[in-house]
């Protein structure tokens, strides 16, 4: 081969610089929090490998990210905070009031406002993530787990585990306005991208609850039915939304299975098998993928979504709980 001539070295070796860097900027990245470590992994999603793992706090759990992906907050569980994480360095640079058993949050659209559910305190606790202040504490159900907020910022969603209920804040004035009764132990929320539907897992009651907004009322419930497996291992737990509309995922927990089901007929499509205990999920950037936490067996398992198949099983950390995917 033909050496370049001089005067193309150097604009060549900038080309494939420039090309390195594009690559290295559009590779997503996963984050995994892992409870029984105390670590966060990372996972490079080009090679579907881990790259690095973090010490965090005790008990890792809900993990999300501010809205311009600068920071990743951490509920530390068992160190009674939330941290936060600058993902440039991937150093911890704050320590935020959350009450205590912080298990899982939402931030508001407004990227100061974080609503965390506080297990142990029966109390939805929110804080101002650049005063670092403690802006109000609501009165909610017993075990309030999972948080979600309105894409028009309008209510902040609590679902608590033990009363059965999701509970809906007016964001506006911090007060707890009305109660929907659910099936036995709520553990998620998630609107739909509309903002005028959200469905609603009951873990212990097998069902997934879909309620109209506009009424506050369960418009449909969902039951899963799996050959081989008893009833009680389905235990729905997280669920993500696809953007156009047209699937839901719900992880059923011990069953080992993600639902998929038509958003807009309600019927289930099909079972795909991942790791055990799957817990949460996550969507990359054009949602090609749909990365699955598996608690018991230590793994993340990765989903095609066009094929509607698990195309690898990765190994984290142990008890592997919330993952966020930053494009």
């Amino acid at each position: 081969m033909k050496c370049l001539p001089k005067i193309l070295q150097p604009l060549t070796l900038s080309l494939l610089s420039a090309a390195l860097f594009s690559h290295q900027a559009m590779a997503e990245t996963a984050y995994i929090s892992n409870e029984k470590d105390n670590t966060i992994s990372i996972i490079d999603l080009d090679t579907l490998e881990v790259t690095d793992t973090l010490e965090v706090g005790e008990r890792p759990r809900g993990i999300i990210f501010s809205h311009d992906r600068s920071k990743l907050y951490i509920c530390a569980s068992d160190s009674d905070t939330v941290q936060v994480m600058n993902l440039s360095d991937h150093s911890i640079i704050a320590q935020l009031p959350s009450g205590e058993d912080p298990e899982q949050f939402a931030l508001h659209p407004d990227d100061r406002r974080l609503y965390i559910a506080n297990e142990d305190d029966a109390l939805v606790t929110v804080v101002d993530t650049q005063t670092h202040e403690v802006l109000a504490q609501i009165d909610v159900g017993v075990e309030p787990e999972g948080m979600a907020i309105s894409p028009d910022g309008k209510w902040a969603l609590s679902t608590s585990e033990t009363t059965n209920m999701v509970h809906w804040i007016d964001t506006e004035t911090n007060q707890l306005v009305d109660n929907t009764l659910v099936d036995q132990r709520p553990r998620h929320v998630e609107f739909n991208k509309k903002g005028d539907i959200v469905w609603a897992s009951s873990e212990i009651g097998g069902t997934v609850s879909v309620i109209d907004v506009a009424s506050r009322q369960i418009s449909h419930k969902l039951t899963f039915k799996i050959k081989g497996i008893h009833p009680d291992k389905i235990q729905p737990v997280g669920v993500k939304l696809s953007d156009d509309g047209r699937y839901a995922f719900i992880a059923l927990g011990p069953a080992n299975h993600v639902a998929v089901v038509d958003a807009k007929t309600y019927e289930v499509i099909d079972y795909l098998l991942v790791g055990r205990r799957v817990w949460h999920m996550d969507f990359n950037a054009d949602q090609s993928r749909l990365l699955t936490t598996n608690g018991i067996s230590g793994d993340v398992s990765v989903i095609d979504v066009e094929k509607m198949k698990v195309i690898k099983s990765i190994k984290v950390g142990r008890y592997p709980w919330g993952v966020r995917i930053k494009p």
